[in-house]
């Protein structure tokens, strides 16, 4: 009876349903559950690989940005394949992929190379934890070669902790060894300046002391001359050191000048030889017949004309005239051109004590340097005359014996 009232209640109209819809109902929530934690798997693996992209993305465009080449080195086969090279220029060494480390320490410019090759021997052998080197690399498509800078470490190891894998970056340098360089210039110059400077304190105290000294001396002792022919005597040599004062101030205003303004100023022109090297002649008149040394000019062709700054050309040869006459106590001294294949070589020669061969170079030039230290002198003169040549392009030099002359010239380039 029991069993029969049981039956009747689940087989009523408003029970069955319920009866039957509960294991559908819990169905549908297991599958429900189910599709939650296969959405939540899901979801999670795609931030995965979405951040797995990122982080490539971010590598790239560090690499990028960087102008790296990146490259892994197998350490058993000691061979290399770059991955990725945003390097600049096309001429960069891009080996193709399996390229024996030979090769490329081949391409490395031979000084370089040893040192490469036994960091990167160290780093697989794991006697070194890092590689750093920068080296000359030859160009790809010409006989020139570029800077390039390295680092390197080990990516994988075996079971025994040797490196399997190294991996590294190389990025071209050369830019940065311009400004290496243009600093170790500015360096070399600050020095040289500061060098300089000293120098021209010391020689110039020196050289303005000389006269100096001479005039105020002469100067107290003319005061107490009776004669006549010691008066004039003394006065005579208080003028040759105002001479030498005056030439010497003037040097310093000409050098400065130089220095200050450099290249800025000059006037190229055509003109004739002979009307410059007449007016140079004339200016030493009074100079020669007080010291009976002709001043002479020599040209072969009378309408030779040159193409350069007059000033200055006409300022070299009085400071090489001065010279001339200044060593040179008997004979003559003579301007003169030749004419060669790119230049036209303007030149005073004398016949004066000459040079010492050990002398007789291109220092001669520099500032302060003198021939014979107890002749009156600046020591300022050559090298004026090597700025003024420079300033227009041309080079100076000299050709002496001793005891037989001298020539100093100037060579002037031909006009473009």
């Amino acid at each position: 009876m029991i069993l029969l009232w049981n039956l009747s209640i689940l087989t009523r109209p408003d029970i069955l349903p319920w009866l039957i819809g509960s294991p559908l109902i819990l169905v549908a929530l297991l599958l429900l559950v189910w599709q939650q934690r296969q959405y939540v798997r899901l979801k999670s693996e795609i931030l995965q690989l979405a951040k797995v992209k990122r982080h490539s993305i971010e590598y790239e465009l560090v690499v990028k940005t960087m102008r790296l080449s990146v490259w892994r080195i197998d350490v058993p086969t000691m061979s290399v394949t770059f991955e990725t090279d945003y390097r600049d220029n096309s001429d960069n060494l891009t080996p193709p992929p399996g390229t024996p480390m030979e090769h490329v320490y081949n391409l490395i410019l031979p000084e370089y190379a040893d040192k490469v090759r036994q960091g990167i021997n160290e780093l697989a052998t794991n006697r070194i934890d890092n590689f750093h080197e920068q080296y000359r690399v030859r160009q790809t498509y010409s006989s020139d070669s570029y800077w390039e800078e390295s680092y390197a470490t080990v990516d994988r190891r075996d079971l025994n902790g040797m490196p399997l894998t190294i991996v590294g970056t190389a990025v071209r340098i050369d830019k940065q060894k311009q400004i290496e360089d243009a600093l170790m210039e500015a360096l070399y110059h600050a020095e040289e300046s500061d060098r300089l400077k000293s120098a021209f304190l010391a020689n110039i105290s020196h050289e303005v002391r000389t006269p100096l000294n001479a005039i105020v001396g002469f100067s107290e002792v003319l005061t107490l001359a009776q004669d006549n022919e010691e008066r004039q005597q003394l006065i005579k040599m208080i003028k040759q050191n105002n001479d030498h004062l005056l030439r010497l101030f003037n040097d310093m205003v000409r050098m400065s000048r130089l220095e200050a303004h450099g290249s800025e100023g000059v006037k190229k022109e055509h003109f004739a030889l002979q009307k410059l090297f007449e007016e140079v002649k004339d200016m030493y008149e009074a100079t020669s017949q007080e010291t009976g040394v002709t001043v002479v000019v020599q040209m072969d062709d009378p309408a030779k004309e040159i193409f350069t700054d007059r000033d200055r050309l006409r300022e070299i040869l009085n400071q090489y005239l001065n010279n001339a006459l200044k060593f040179t106590s008997a004979g003559t001294v003579t301007m003169g051109y030749t004419t060669m294949a790119q230049a036209t070589r303007v030149w005073v020669k004398d016949t004066g004590i000459g040079i010492p061969q050990e002398k007789c170079n291109e220092h001669l030039f520099d500032r302060f340097v003198k021939v014979d230290d107890f002749i009156a002198g600046t020591g300022l003169g050559l090298s004026i005359c090597r700025s003024m040549a420079m300033n227009v392009g041309a080079t100076v030099g000299v050709e002496s014996e001793e005891g037989k002359g001298s020539c100093f010239w100037v060579d002037l380039p031909e006009k473009v």
